[in-house]
């Protein structure tokens, strides 16, 4: 009798494990269309593995099929903010603690390959190590979120606003020779006013085409105009509740303060110390030190939004406010430069708006939006 040929593992699926287990911990890599989960026990081994739909349906089944293999109570998660957030809230509504789990390092994945799987299942190693890849993700259903999107709309309105200018510019300078003699010369304001009064004609040549396109832009850019001011009214109305403690602050306007809220997001809890938002803005320094020499670096990672924020607040201060001026002047005459001196204001601002900014947070907690 012939033997039958082996029969091949399908390394896409993965045998469940025979023993009974008690808790287990979920891991997800999310996609677009799919998120691929693997749940194991709690020395780590690999219970079982399978892909899901992402609709509602498909995470239904993911959670029924993750507690069919065990008790689940925590839940590492990649990409909390953008393909997974749906996934997050119903976790969290089920009483699952979800972790936001970095991306694996490339370093790694250089060496041992990449796949889904073993994205879901890092996630869930994670989560069971409770290392340093783990953060709490942001929940963004409170008023941060509502300033967060609207201030996305305002910054596509305003690049647009951007593209007409230089388009109408552009075509001033290249137009016919008669239209740029009697357009060269006016302000930006000056020119969509004109050009947005102009009536519509054939564009039956390159004068008249001109002149078409002209109008055109111009009635775009007015219309992004009012559409950033509404947008102004809205955001300026939220953070004004949001965070009234930091726009108390010498230096702190509307928009920085948005911005440091966006960076913190709904979760006060996020926030563990002034050093944890330093460090999360980009204005902590880094040790670089070897043998010998002790030395600090720029810190290059974090928001860059936020860093953005703590630097636009500093350079206020420098310049206007007695308290920071006067210290400069003491560091300078220390023989700090300026770059040196800006970094030390920015680290201490994160230790002082910390606590203001907590305290704005767990406020705006209690804010409906």
């Amino acid at each position: 009798m012939a033997a039958h040929p082996p029969i091949e593992e399908d390394r896409s699926t993965v045998n469940t494990i025979a023993c009974a287990v008690e808790e287990v911990v979920l891991g997800v890599d999310t996609h677009l269309k799919t998120h691929t989960a693997v749940v194991i026990d709690l020395v780590g081994r690999q219970v079982d593995a399978h892909s899901f739909p992402t609709t509602k349906l498909g995470t239904d089944e993911l959670i029924k099929w993750a507690r069919r293999r065990g008790m689940v109570r925590r839940a590492g998660v990649e990409g909390t903010g953008s393909y997974g957030i749906a996934l997050t809230r119903r976790l969290q509504l089920e009483g699952i603690e979800v972790f936001e789990v970095t991306r694996p390092k490339r370093k790694r994945a250089r060496h041992r390959g990449k796949n889904d799987l073993q994205d879901a299942h890092a996630a869930a190693t994670s989560v069971l190590a409770d290392g340093e890849q783990l953060a709490t993700p942001k929940s963004r259903d409170g008023i941060v979120e509502a300033i967060r999107v609207l201030r996305i709309s305002r910054a596509s309105a305003v690049k647009s606003r951007t593209q007409t200018i230089l388009q109408l510019r552009i075509l001033v300078l290249t137009g016919p020779e008669d239209l740029r003699e009697a357009l060269r010369e006016f302000t930006i304001n000056q020119l969509v006013a004109r050009c947005a009064r102009w009536h519509r004609r054939e564009p039956d040549d390159a004068l008249q085409a001109t002149r078409q396109a002209l109008r055109s832009l111009a009635r775009r850019h007015q219309a992004l105009d009012t559409e950033i001011a509404e947008l102004d009214v809205d955001i300026l109305r939220l953070t004004r509740r949001a965070a009234p403690r930091l726009l108390a602050q010498p230096g702190i306007g509307p928009e920085t303060a948005a911005r440091l809220l966006i960076v913190a997001g709904d979760n006060p809890d996020r926030l563990r110390s002034d050093a944890a938002l330093a460090a999360l803005c980009g204005a902590s320094p880094v040790e670089a030190s070897s043998g010998q020499t002790i030395r600090y670096r720029l810190n290059r990672g974090g928001d860059r939004q936020g860093n953005n924020a703590l630097w636009t607040i500093t350079n206020n201060r420098m310049i206007h406010h007695p308290e920071t001026r006067d210290y400069v002047k003491r560091r300078t005459a220390e023989g700090k430069t300026s770059k040196e001196i800006r970094r030390c204001i920015m680290r201490t601002l994160a230790r002082r708006l910390y606590p203001l900014l907590l305290a704005d947070l767990n406020d705006a907690q209690a804010i409906p939006t």
